[in-house]
């Protein structure tokens, strides 16, 4: 699919639905991030500003996707409510959506989900149902969208999916000024399409980098055979950037607006999450820390002396496999 072909959002596109979000989402700080460890990991001449995505509601950006999916609908469609399938993020984020929305939500979400998320979407609301694997978990859900009438809402594809997640490249863009690199993480391509394309848009001479699990690099191999692939199996411990394969619309956006996408192991990650918690004392799930990995790993050198954006793009994940990564991440690294 080429970009002229289908419906590409504009900047004032994307302004409008930061407007129209507002009362729904937070503009989630910035925040300079100097110190000891990161300088002497990046080079002490690397700026890097993180944008705290972690503190938006319901844990993660997933909120601002779902969120501008359901002001889409009518009442009639909000009053019949609205499903989705999830790892975790995403059902907590169209729960919160629904909550605040006033529609019903039934998410369906996998077996091997984070007990914390699937807490937290039940607070919010929201029916759980659970499905042992990927495929199973959607076609219960095209089953109770089509016999009860809800809305499916999609975790990463669409273009009110990419409206969303541009909200928050509009709000980064315009916090931290002029940057020379921006890092996205990158799962189903949801959140990069609209982080590359509003960067670019605001300011073309910004480099944008992917960066993908090396056991789900689903986008790569996209890009690679020019259109969208699907994995066998997914083995990462970034759970929340693994779905099994790319769809057109946010891999035509990515190959478009994203200029070079790298890729972070499983131990890069630990690593990054234990630089984040020492030095910004944040508790992070591990897809929140690979633009970091990517960062003070295979980006390092490129980047260095540069003014580089990193997206922290959630927290959702119980205490004991926070820490059980970080002690891992430490023992790699050799401090304390």
């Amino acid at each position: 699919m080429k970009v002229e072909q289908m419906e590409v959002p504009t900047l004032e596109d994307i302004r409008l639905t930061s407007d129209r979000n507002r009362p729904f989402i937070i503009e989630t700080p910035i925040h300079e991030w100097r110190g000891r460890e990161i300088d002497g990991l990046t080079g002490p001449a690397t700026k890097v500003v993180v944008k705290l995505e972690l503190f938006q509601h319901s844990g993660t950006f997933k909120a601002r996707g779902a969120i501008t999916n359901m002001m889409a609908l009518d009442s009639e469609a909000l009053k019949r409510g609205v499903t989705a399938v999830s790892a975790g993020n995403h059902a907590i984020a169209t729960s919160y959506a629904a909550s605040r929305l006033g529609s019903p939500a039934k998410v369906v979400m996998l077996a091997s989900a984070d007990p914390a998320r699937v807490q937290r979407a039940e607070a919010y609301g929201a029916e759980v149902l659970m499905a042992p694997t990927g495929p199973e978990a959607f076609a219960l859900a095209e089953k109770i969208a089509a016999t009860e009438g809800r809305t499916f809402i999609h975790p990463f594809e669409g273009p009110n999916v990419t409206l969303g997640t541009g909200t928050l490249g509009l709000e980064f863009n315009q916090q931290a000024g002029p940057l020379d690199a921006i890092i996205v993480p990158i799962g189903g391509g949801g959140l990069c399409s609209g982080v590359s394309l509003a960067t670019k848009l605001i300011n073309p001479a910004c480099r944008v980098y992917g960066v993908e699990p090396e056991g789900a690099d689903t986008m790569r191999r996209s890009l690679e055979a020019g259109s969208p692939q699907s994995l066998e199996k997914v083995a990462t411990i970034a759970d929340s950037l693994a779905p099994p394969y790319a769809l057109p619309y946010s891999f035509a956006l990515c190959r478009d607006n994203v200029d070079k996408l790298v890729l972070v192991d499983d131990d890069a990650i630990r690593r990054a999450m234990a630089v984040l918690f020492r030095e910004l004392k944040l508790a992070l799930e591990p897809a929140a820390a690979v633009a970091t990995a990517a960062l003070i790993g295979p980006l390092r050198d490129e980047l260095a002396g540069k003014r580089v954006g990193i997206i922290i793009c959630g927290a959702n994940i119980a205490l004991d496999r926070f820490c059980g990564h970080v002690e891992q991440g430490i023992a790699q690294t050799g401090l304390e």
